[in-house]
């Protein structure tokens, strides 16, 4: 025990735990990186969860989504939309990864604590629904990457499981990261099928530039695509990892200005690679495109092999693989955040397995169980996979609602509140996720009770 010079007792510090010590190494580093005044290294150091967040959203069920647009319309209105909507994907992570280094604390955690029990536990509800069905779809695009290896389902769920497995065995969050990047990195396949394809790269540059007029069609297909895109880039799992991500990579306000550099460069590249999904697929445009079912067999895979050569198939697939691997990896991450922090348990990568069982537990869980019902017969995979986008567009309106009043309240966010234009653009993006996912779902009843045909 000691006493203060003021006469007052000093009580004991706890003692460092592992998690503190992996985390003030981390720290350390940063700070020896950035008072030698190394700039690049200091980015190397401090990129990691925006990259993670948007690479891993250009998941397998997007890039099929992004692929069968394109062998459906052409290239025209959904170039640029990509582009568009991976822009208001930045605006709402540079939020989430603003809270998260300012707080230190998760998504989850905060809307309990801000917000009460009712809406901390609707939101993780709402995420584990949403996680789970689009943990399926990314297991669903495994296999159809394997498929075009003659590989089948079994192969597809032991490789996702087995890289779950194998990247929490670490217990650290800085190598977690590192193999996730690793493996993210392969997105860029895409780009590559892409080009390898041969676009008249005329046409795609004036698709860009002009933005053409929304595509002739069906109705409720098109509001279908606008909903499912933009499930493809902004969902609130997104949400929940980059902000937990943020927190457990040990962030704080001066380091702002290279989360938002990661996050930036994580949207361009995410919006890089989903056009060259698209530009692939715009290769079947006048291939019978519109009738390749993507999700069964080695469907899109195959039918750029016969269209543009077995090397763009094989390409294309194991992009597939990629993407779902991934997708799995920080989905799997943000459902084990949420649990942690929804009810008070340690959730860090920096924890090991039995300090943070929770954490990890959930992790795995929600893999598994994702990974057993692509293994069931005659399960709907179909179905799930082309509806899991279009779900996270319905449900996440309520989750950005709670960002912006994070990034808004002044007692938790001191100076770093929300600029008054950052919040115009906020309200504007949730305005318009909620009239595209409630279009698609007000035409999709009338049609269901047959007072709309056509």
């Amino acid at each position: 025990m000691q006493v203060t010079s003021g006469g007052a007792v000093a009580l004991p510090l706890p003692p460092l735990t592992p998690e503190d010590s992996a985390r003030s190494a981390d720290r350390s580093r940063v700070h020896r990186a950035r008072r030698s005044g190394r700039k690049w290294h200091l980015l190397w150091l401090l990129v990691g969860p925006g990259l993670l967040a948007m690479l891993g959203e250009n998941d397998g069920p997007s890039m099929i989504s992004y692929a069968t647009t394109g062998a459906t319309y052409g290239l025209g209105f959904f170039v640029p939309f990509i582009i568009v909507t991976f822009s208001m994907a930045v605006v709402c992570q540079e939020m989430c990864m603003r809270v998260g280094a300012v707080t230190h604390r998760g998504y989850g955690q905060l809307v309990l604590q801000r917000f009460g029990p009712l809406w901390g536990w609707f939101a993780a509800g709402d995420l584990l629904f949403t996680n789970l069905v689009t943990l399926i779809a990314e297991f669903v695009a495994i296999r159809v990457g394997l498929a075009y290896f003659h590989l089948g389902s079994g192969v597809a769920a032991a490789l996702g499981l087995a890289l779950v497995a194998f990247t929490l065995s670490g217990g650290r969050y800085w190598r977690w990261e590192r193999i996730a990047l690793g493996l993210a990195l392969f997105n860029g396949l895409f780009l590559v099928a892409a080009i390898m394809v041969g676009p008249d790269w005329g046409t795609v540059g004036h698709a860009v530039v002009t933005f053409s007029p929304f595509p002739g069609g069906s109705f409720n297909t098109l509001l279908l695509l606008l909903a499912s895109t933009i499930g493809a880039t902004v969902t609130p799992w997104m949400v929940f990892f980059q902000q937990s991500a943020s927190a457990d990579k040990g962030l704080t306000p001066s380091d702002l200005r290279h989360g938002r550099i990661d996050t930036i460069a994580g949207g361009a590249l995410a919006a890089l690679f989903g056009c060259g999904a698209l530009i692939a697929g715009a290769a079947l445009a006048t291939h019978g495109g519109a009738s390749i079912q993507g999700l069964a067999g080695a469907g899109f895979p195959a039918a750029l092999q016969r269209v543009s050569g077995g090397a763009v198939g094989t390409v294309f697939a194991l992009g597939l693989i990629e993407a779902g691997a991934v997708a799995v990896l920080t989905i799997s991450a943000s459902t084990g955040y949420a649990a942690g922090e929804c009810i008070g348990k340690a959730s860090s990568f920096n924890n090991t397995p039995r300090k943070a069982a929770v954490f990890y537990g959930a992790n795995v869980a929600v893999a598994l169980v994702a990974a057993m019902v692509i293994l069931i017969p005659g399960a709907p995979l179909l179905s799930i996979a082309l509806n899991a986008n279009v779900l996270a567009t319905v449900l996440l309106p309520v989750t950005l609602v709670f960002v912006i009043l994070l990034a808004n309240d002044r007692a938790l966010m001191g100076e770093w509140v929300n600029k008054a234009s950052t919040n115009k653009l906020a309200i504007a993006i949730v305005a318009f996720v909620c009239v595209c996912g409630a279009a698609y779902g007000i035409d999709s009843f009338l049609r269901t009770v047959h007072l709309v045909h056509g």
